[in-house]
């Protein structure tokens, strides 16, 4: 027990690192500092702006401290008592169950919801809500490298390795990734690389913070980065390079995968990507001289409407090389979400039980259901992906429960999506702020922040980390526990919903034995004492799992699989009436849709609101200047914004940061074309004009 004056040591509530911090409670205790952790191994004490202003949105000057009902004489949100407004949620949910079924109610989470959490709604949807329709904003974050990493691999886990191994590996390449901007604490890895004399090799279409580090940087168009890929194993396979002894050891599907690559020659990929021959053999040479290499991916190849092929194809090129299933190589995805790992693998995901079980499982559904306490054929079956459940809204699916996401901002063709959720018969949001989201509900529900209440996250190496609660909740706030308890409660579930996070993580635990993501072993004290644990841990006595696959991958045989994938086109290319690339992503000192750091002003000084960023050449062309207001144009809508003129892109790709809503949102032109695998959004290419607003 710790007395009120001392530190509580805890995780940054936002990216996937989840840094390292303590919380030290100011005089008086009404908020806290954060202090260095130097002793957490991910980290090492670094923060960025973001971890260190952390504590800012814990005022109650921005945040929300009690419940808001819409009333109907006003139309407007009102202040109303906690009773009210849990009964208005519960009537609103029973009430559209009733009349149209339970599939027109609809759970939408979140990324960053703690593991208790994330399991607790999937829990409430399936069991007090009956409805098949629960999918989360995670399905907009790796998807794809999860699909490929299935298909691959047998098993899901961001990073097969921890961070620790980066590096001391021989070259990393990374694609479409800028930890520069989107981790900053991580870039401390690829500095070390290259101080040990590992190479790195950036794709991306942008120059960026990153893409300056590194010893080779190609700039593909956007959408292309799957020939890439195959370019590069073509290669590979025509200079000889191949490791013939691994992959008759370890792998199957070789002969074909090899086929779809050899079609696409080297002339060819140039003329695809636009990335020179001698650019894509020098890259090979790089990745193929030392002993050891990785490849790590972001949004950049997932988040198009081929994200799962185009992670399959660079696990192609480990598979082919042999880098994979061994010590310091292998295929790594860098996670976004605070909790994009943990808060796939327990249940608030379309078709997923706890433990990364599949939900249309038979042996699944009949393990958690007694964990549960239900009739496993009572479970629903798989229901509709992210984008699809936003898309059925006020049509299939009248009534939503929203907790932890922002889709006003955040979803692809955002207009569309705004439009969707304003026809619901009934909208209800638990969130810290009030979001854009927030702001159409019929009732707010004020929720506690990381600061204010105890769990656990999994972070991007797949370590199962505990928050420590450090401060109470302010009076009118309650945790996401307690409103699930509540509507429980009063949907007629009296039991099964406690508030106690202990106490649910000790029921996922048992949910979760002998499943792909095995929590069993895995507790409080556990955590605490050893810094986090490697999942999978089947047992109290396992040390956990930092490394996979070096003995067989987690497929039926022990290999993993090749896929036998060849390059198309993204859903949209440029044309005349829309001739440039739109790609977008984050910058620094913003986090996702902004809800919670444009109420920072530390962070707002630094990244004050949207631009476009566009290289000379194309400015000269439609005649913009620094600073001058643009429209970007896509068949979706229009978002406004001032001109950054920069050499750092292509010249013709222009690039929005997308935390910011009304006109200057980048996600009113995103394309919501889906991977017919991962059913994840095209946000990062779509084509478009550029004009002077």
């Amino acid at each position: 027990m710790r007395t009120p004056d001392s530190a509580t040591a805890t995780h940054c509530p936002y990216c996937a690192l989840q840094c390292g911090m303590n919380l030290r409670p100011e005089p008086g205790g009404a908020s806290v500092v954060v202090e260095e952790r130097a002793d957490f191994p991910v980290n090492r004490g670094a923060l960025c702006g973001k971890g260190r202003t952390a504590p800012a949105v814990l005022s109650s000057r921005v945040r929300l401290t009690e419940p808001l009902v819409r009333t109907h004489a006003t139309g407007r949100l009102e202040p109303a008592t906690w009773e009210e407004a849990l009964d208005a949620v519960a009537e609103g949910l029973a009430r559209t169950g009733r009349a149209h079924g339970p599939d027109a109610v609809g759970v939408f989470g979140g990324g960053g919801l703690t593991n208790e959490k994330a399991y607790a709604l999937g829990k409430f949807a399936r069991v007090a809500l009956r409805t098949s329709q629960i999918d989360y904003n995670g399905r907009f974050c790796m998807s794809s490298a999860a699909a490929a990493h299935q298909r691959a691999f047998g098993l899901d886990r961001g990073l097969p390795f921890p961070l620790e191994d980066i590096p001391r590996t021989g070259c990393v390449v990374l694609v479409g990734s800028n930890p520069a901007e989107t981790m900053p604490p991580a870039l401390r890895y690829l500095t070390e690389l290259k101080a040990n004399g590992g190479t790195l090799i950036v794709v991306d279409p942008r120059r960026t913070r990153t893409a300056e580090l590194a010893d080779l940087h190609l700039a593909p168009r956007p959408g292309t980065d799957l020939a890439l890929a195959l370019g590069l194993l073509h290669l590979v396979v025509a200079e000889g390079r191949t490791d013939e002894e691994f992959i008759a050891g370890r792998t199957t599907g070789w002969a074909q995968a090899r086929a779809a690559a050899m079609a696409h020659w080297p002339e060819l990929v140039e003329r695809i990507t636009g990335v020179p021959v001698p650019r894509l053999r020098e890259a090979v040479a790089l990745f193929c001289a030392p002993s050891s290499a990785m490849v790590l991916t972001a949004r950049g190849p997932e988040q198009q409407s081929k994200g799962t092929d185009t992670v399959g194809a660079w696990i192609n090129l480990c598979l082919a090389t042999g880098r994979a299933g061994r010590p310091l190589s292998g295929y790594g995805c860098l996670t976004g979400q605070g909790n994009g790992q943990g808060g796939r693998e327990h249940g608030q995901k379309a078709d997923q039980l706890p433990g990364y079980r599949k939900l249309a499982d038979p042996a699944a559904r009949a393990h958690v259901a007694e964990v549960w306490g239900v009739d496993p054929d009572g479970l629903p079956a798989p229901g509709r992906s992210a984008y699809e459940l936003l898309d059925a809204l006020g049509t299939e699916v009248k009534a939503l429960l929203l907790m932890g996401s922002n889709p006003v901002v955040s979803a692809p063709r955002a207009a569309h999506v705004e439009d969707r959720i304003r026809s619901l018969d009934f909208l209800a949001v638990a969130d810290v702020v009030l979001s854009e989201t927030a702001a159409l509900a019929d009732v707010v529900l004020p929720v506690a922040q990381w600061a204010e209440e105890t769990g656990t996250t999994t972070n991007l190496e797949g370590r199962v980390l505990l928050r420590r609660r450090a401060l109470t909740p302010p009076p009118g706030v309650r945790t996401d526990l307690d409103v699930l308890h509540g509507l429980a409660g009063r949907l007629g579930i009296e039991k099964g919903f406690p508030t106690d996070p202990e106490e649910v993580f000790e029921e996922l635990r048992r949910a979760s034995a002998g499943g792909p993501a095995d929590y069993s072993g895995i507790s409080y004290a556990r955590i605490e004492a050893e810094q986090g644990v490697f999942w999978p841990c089947p047992d109290d006595s396992h040390a956990g799992t930092p490394r996979l696959f070096l003995d067989r991958f987690a497929t039926d045989d022990g290999r993993a699989r090749f896929a036998p994938v060849s390059h198309r086109d993204s859903a949209e290319v440029p044309d005349a009436e829309y001739p440039v690339w739109l790609t977008t992503g984050r910058v620094v000192s913003q986090y996702q849709s902004g809800a919670q750091t444009r109420r920072v002003d530390e962070l707002n000084a630094a990244a004050p609101g949207p631009f476009v960023e566009i290289h000379p050449r194309l400015a000269t062309r439609i005649g913009a200047v620094e600073g001058t207001p643009l429209a970007v144009v896509s068949r979706r809508g229009r978002a406004v914004a001032p001109a950054r003129v920069t050499d750092s892109i292509r010249a013709d790709t222009v690039f929005m940061p997308f935390h910011w809503p009304d006109e200057g949102r980048a996600n009113t032109l995103t394309n919501p074309a889906l991977d017919p695998v991962s059913r994840m959004p095209e946000f990062k290419v779509c084509a478009v004009r550029v004009e002077p607003a």
